[in-house]
């Protein structure tokens, strides 16, 4: 699970590979959702304010998230990205 950020608590993460749409997952506290690049809620389930803190971190980081869908999608390093602060 190459790891895109954490903070707060909560692990971001993007697979190599992934099935289409692109995302990325986000962890926190034993809980898991698949979040689209757009923003979408895909799958899974985060507590409200992790949630809010997630869509934060994705809009300042749309374009690096893009980016390493494609690094991802050939099995290409991801780069880290930096976490909200």
């Amino acid at each position: 699970m190459p790891e895109l950020s954490r903070f707060y608590g909560i692990v971001l993460a993007m697979f190599w590979r992934d099935h289409l749409p692109p995302h990325f997952h986000a962890y926190y506290a034993g809980q898991e959702a698949e979040i689209g690049l757009d923003g979408t809620l895909l799958a899974g389930s985060l507590p409200r304010r992790a949630l809010q803190l997630v869509e934060d971190w994705r809009t300042r980081h749309l374009d690096e998230l893009a980016a390493n869908w494609e690094h991802a999608s050939r099995k290409e390093p991801i780069n880290p990205i930096e976490p909200l602060e």
